[in-house]
């Protein structure tokens, strides 16, 4: 059985990872699988906090589907330093003030918390712009354009891991 190279899809607070990854999930259901988020914050309920990221993959792996984690900046750079071998996939907004809109339209921030996302999406876009920081960087402005986006860097991976399970059965 062909392995797939993990997907980590990392990007502020509102710039549509999330429903990118969940519109990706939805389509393609029998050919990813999502790892529990790896942060350095504080675990959300259902979250194992210290489990090991690597054996969350390789757990994945071994389900023969892609391993898609959706983490912040730090947790990219700590996957980095391991010797897992993923495609890093960024998710930028077209600018700040959209970004803020997005999270203002929420509604769930206060001014302080929404002024720190702002100051932690600036880090997170400055790293984006440092070469070899992300594999591919996905503007989006459009939600269905930046998904067809997402799909076009996945397509062979999810051809080829198709064509393996209609083998299978």
């Amino acid at each position: 059985m062909e392995t797939f190279q993990p997907v980590v899809i990392s990007g502020p607070s509102g710039s549509g990872k999330s429903t990118l990854v969940k519109k990706l999930m939805s389509e393609y259901k029998d050919c990813f699988a999502f790892s529990i988020s790896h942060t350095t914050r504080k675990p959300r309920d259902g979250e194992i906090n210290g489990r090991g990221i690597k054996k969350a993959v390789e757990d994945i792996m071994k389900t023969g589907r892609i391993c898609i984690l959706d983490i912040d900046m730090q947790g990219v750079k700590n996957i980095k330093k391991t010797d897992i071998k993923a495609r890093f996939i960024f998710v930028k907004p077209p600018n700040l003030t959209v970004l803020e809109k997005r999270l203002r339209d929420r509604g769930t921030e206060t001014e302080d918390s929404l002024k720190k996302r702002l100051d932690t999406a600036k880090a997170e876009l400055e790293y984006a712009d440092q070469k070899g920081s992300y594999d591919h960087i996905i503007v989006n402005d459009d939600l269905e354009i930046a998904y067809e986006k997402l799909k076009g860097i996945l397509i062979k991976d999810i051809d080829a891991l198709q064509k393996q399970q209609l083998r299978a059965h």
